[in-house]
């Protein structure tokens, strides 16, 4: 199943994400292959990052939860919250994905 995180970075954590980003990247490479979708949750400039959503597939909500106690931005006390759901995807993406070329 699909279980979807909502990130939210504590309000001065944009230093500690830039600090701990090549550390998530890996992690995050780690289970490329059942990433639906992830990236920075952004301020209205496009740019400043606020937190993270990520769609990713685990085999339960406790497995969900487990990799997100070993993530390197939780492991560095980046968020002020967060939330794991599981997610149904009911519509195709067609806006704001990079072309499959």
């Amino acid at each position: 199943m699909i279980y979807a995180f909502t990130l939210l970075d504590k309000a001065d954590g944009l230093a500690l994400r830039l600090r701990v980003r090549p550390e998530h990247k890996v992690y995050l490479a780690a289970v490329a292959d059942r990433i639906a979708f992830a990236g920075p949750l952004v301020t209205e400039d496009g740019k400043t990052m606020i937190g993270s959503l990520l769609a990713i597939d685990f085999e339960s909500l406790d497995a969900a939860h487990a990799w997100l106690a070993n993530e390197p931005f939780t492991r560095a006390g980046l968020y002020a919250s967060t939330s794991v759901h599981a997610f149904s995807n009911m519509w195709p993406q067609k806006v704001g994905f990079p072309s499959a070329a």
